[in-house]
């Protein structure tokens, strides 16, 4: 990959060196105004959110399962995505183009066939060879064999055992759906009951991939573990599942049966409407499919809301059609807002307040969600990513949210009409302080969500079963508790999570990113976490963090990391320039006090010499991360934002007489 960037512009070229602020004031005003013209008429933004090929894939076997209709236009366009989507070595990949990814690769063949494309079509032929020359089917991850499983494609015995009987285990136990994270739960309860009756697909088309396989699934005595389970844990672990796998159909059908009805009722309490239980694909999937199999009727009313929310999901063009993992809407909206505030001016200014009032009433204030089992005397006050999921707001969502509403309330030109906020940020700081792990950090959803050993359970091959405090959120709480006026000095949760960064911070100066790509956004969170807070832009972390950026600069003057930095060992990886990743390492270092840097300069030229005629950035790679390793996102809103806000920062402290930014972000 490194040669590919001899090929590109190299920075000793002159028009790579410099920029005039006429013309960023230029390509802000046109990217205002695009932004601004994509807002719906409440004032939100929502973007698509394009995860890879397995979630149209599962899509299309969700109806097969059931044997539920799909219009044939929609299946021909799923068809068409998938087909695009497919890569140079055959098969399919987790990112724009990625390597091959086995899971990803029988899936979507799977579907294709499904569509009705035959298998010994130059495309289909080609992703069956890449398959079965890296080992087969059998090679698929956990969640793909159990859904091979549901079709009667492999036996059961190729899924690790998760006995629905989990439902009763006490706290103290070593597994407890409280120790798990958020995401984990939603998928998995609905699983045990599925995994506890092992239903058939209806299929009506009767199709199987049996040719995926290079051994019969039979015959097949070994399948795969967990890439990053370590001694003694996949011994220890492995043989507790053989255990279980001998014994699971002859536990006690008294007991299993109320674990099922435990499992069904913890599904119904947070089926959450047309948004889905935890509004994410998977789990709403597998909230069907348990309807299913318990006898509900398909135009039961729950099962009919749950259906809902899965279309709701499918993103239809002219010529494709795609399903996304989850909506966006409050992370999209809150964040264009930053950026809308930055660019400053009447027409920007009052789009940013327009989707402060939208998000304003979406705060979670009445609902004690699945945090308070680690946190119970805490009071709500969150915001959850999506449009509702009450039951697990996210502590990122919530702090983006605070500072914007803490920005526009103090911004000159719209202190004159903004609504009074103070009771909303009072209320999301109590909160965000409450869930504070006892490291210092900061998790996603929960706190002291860190219970590692059980990401070495044969069924987490993932590796993502937990929400432990990362450097990017604990940054971003940070970064809202500073701009709303604490100090090391004033708040002690503030002073624990600036010395949880400080020791957080790699050899080479970066941080990790848990939720965007990787060392560059973990970077940006926390040194505009660090600026807010206080500390010295001299201090030898800081400076370590600036030199590194500068130092990984790509030569047309962007910067770029590819999802392969997220390998076992994570180490930064240079990618191709995007205009996202850009626009965070140019806010790291304008945050680090670096503006009149000539990285800086060249930055902000890359940024304007790549802006389309539309006013905004063309972007087809991943920048953002659902599970490292397994699973990424493409955020069609960050092309549109972030390099904007970048832009506008840029002048903003340009024409400013301190070079300081004054925000958390």
């Amino acid at each position: 990959m490194r040669e590919a960037y001899k090929k590109v512009e190299a920075l000793q070229r002159p028009k790579t060196q410099e920029i005039s602020i006429e013309d960023v004031e230029r390509g802000i005003t046109r990217a205002t105004q695009a932004l601004t013209a994509l807002s719906h008429a409440d004032g939100h933004l929502c973007f698509e959110l394009e995860a890879d090929a397995t979630i149209p894939s599962e899509y299309i076997m969700f109806h097969q399962f059931r044997a539920t209709e799909i219009a044939p236009e929609l299946e021909a366009k799923i068809g068409n995505y998938l087909r695009r989507t497919q890569g140079k070595h055959g098969g399919w990949a987790l990112v724009h183009d990625g390597p091959f990814d086995m899971s990803a690769s029988v899936k979507a063949y799977f579907a294709l066939k499904f569509i009705g494309d035959s298998i010994e079509a130059p495309h289909m032929r080609r992703a069956r060879e890449a398959i079965l020359s890296r080992g087969g089917a059998a090679n698929s991850n956990v969640f793909t064999r159990f859904l091979l499983a549901l079709f009667g494609e492999v036996p059961w015995r190729a899924v690790p055992v998760m006995p629905v009987e989990i439902m009763h285990l006490p706290k103290w136990f070593p597994f407890h759906l409280d120790k798990v994270s958020y995401w984990a739960r939603c998928v998995i309860v609905p699983l045990l009951v599925l995994q506890a009756k092992k239903p058939l697909a209806k299929n009506p088309r009767g199709l199987g991939v049996p040719e995926l396989f290079v051994t019969p699934p039979e015959h097949v005595r070994n399948w795969p573990g967990s890439p990053h389970a370590t001694w003694p844990w996949t011994p220890i672990f492995g043989a507790i599942d053989r255990v279980l796998q001998a014994t699971q159909d002859h536990f006690p059908k008294k007991r299993r049966q109320r674990a099922i009805d435990k499992a069904e009722a913890w599904v119904s309490e947070r089926l959450n409407g047309e948004d889905g239980l935890g509004a994410i694909f998977p789990a709403m999937v597998n909230t069907v499919l348990m309807y299913d199999v318990l006898g509900y009727p398909a135009d039961h009313p729950q099962v009919m809301i749950a259906c809902e929310a899965i279309e709701k999901l499918v993103v239809v063009k002219e010529h494709e059609a795609y399903v996304q993992p989850c909506l966006s809407p409050v992370w999209d909206t809150a964040l264009a807002g930053h950026a809308l505030l930055e660019a400053g001016g009447p027409e920007a200014e009052r789009q940013a307040r327009r989707g402060l009032d939208w998000l304003k009433p979406l705060q979670v204030l009445d609902i004690k969600g699945d945090w308070a089992a680690g946190r119970p005397d805490v009071r709500p006050g969150g915001w959850a990513f999506q449009y509702a999921n009450p039951h697990f707001p996210d502590l990122d969502d919530t702090a983006v949210v605070v500072m914007a509403m803490d920005r526009a309330t103090r911004q000159h030109g719209l202190v004159a009409d903004v609504p009074d906020y103070a009771n909303a940020i009072a209320r999301a700081r109590e909160w965000v302080e409450g869930l504070q792990s006892s490291d210092g950090g900061w998790a996603a959803f929960d706190a002291d969500n860190n219970h590692h050993y059980l990401n070495h359970i044969p069924f987490s091959d993932h590796g993502a079963l937990l929400d432990p405090p990362t450097a990017d959120v604990t940054a971003r709480v940070v970064s809202m508790l500073a701009q709303l006026g604490e100090t090391r000095d004033s708040s002690k949760p503030l002073d624990r999570g600036v010395a949880y960064l400080l020791a957080d911070q790699e050899e080479d100066g970066s941080w990790y990113g848990r939720w965007g790509m990787n060392f560059i956004y973990g970077t940006w969170s926390v040194l505009c976490a660090l600026n807010a807070a206080g500390v010295d832009p001299a201090s030898p972390e800081i400076r370590k963090a600036v030199a590194w950026l500068i130092r990984i600069q790509n030569p047309d003057g962007g910067w770029g990391e590819d999802a392969s930095s997220y390998k076992i060992d994570p180490a930064f990886e240079p990618g191709y320039s995007t205009a996202s990743q850009t626009a965070w390492a140019l806010l790291a270092l304008m945050a680090a006090g670096e503006a009149d840097d000539p990285a800086v300069v060249r930055g902000i030229n890359y940024l304007t010499r790549t802006q389309g005629a539309d006013g905004f950035w063309s972007e087809e790679r991943y920048t953002a991360t659902g599970f490292p390793r397994v699973f990424y996102l493409r955020y069609h809103g960050y092309p549109k934002f972030f390099p904007l806000w970048a832009m506008a920062r840029f002048r903003n402290l340009k024409q400013s007489n301190t070079r300081t930014v004054a925000f958390g972000m």
